[in-house]
Parts: C-alpha cells; sequence; structure tokens
C-alpha cells in the first residue's frame, strides 16, 4: 500500500469529513473509494471505446432486430 500526502481546500476538506462521518468510515477510506470509483468509471469509459471502434457496421442492429416486439412495461412508455 502507498502513502499519499494530499493538499485539500479547508472546504472540500469539511465536508469529506462530514459525509465520512455520516458514512461511518474514515476520512481515508472515503477518499479511497472515491478515487478507486473514478479509477473504475475512466476504465470503463476506455474500455467501451475500444469496443465500439471494433465494433462493425450493423452489428448492434441485427442485436436490436433479434429482440422480441413486446409492449413496454407500464411507465416505461416513450
Amino acid at each position: 500500500m502507498s502513502a499519499l500526502n494530499l493538499r485539500l481546500p479547508d472546504s472540500i476538506h469539511r465536508h469529506i469529513k462530514e459525509i465520512a462521518k455520516q458514512d461511518g468510515v474514515s476520512i481515508n477510506l472515503f477518499i479511497s473509494s472515491a478515487v478507486a470509483e473514478k479509477v473504475s468509471a475512466v476504465t470503463a469509459e476506455d474500455y467501451i471505446i475500444k469496443r465500439r471502434n471494433n465494433a462493425k457496421p450493423g452489428s448492434f442492429k441485427r442485436v436490436l432486430d433479434r429482440v422480441p416486439k413486446r409492449l413496454p412495461v407500464a411507465g416505461d412508455e416513450l
């Protein structure tokens, strides 16, 4: 595990402290979780972009054409 010295504006530090307390976790765990969420989001976005770039034109339409035609569930209508 690595240590990181982080400088934050006082206002952000106060918010982190309050939210971590409400969640019942340490500030360290709160920040670690927030960073992990961001890393996951960026990684997922990169993966999706790579998949999109490798997709064959028309493939998505062919998959959607296989979906059965059904009425939407109540509340899901356009």
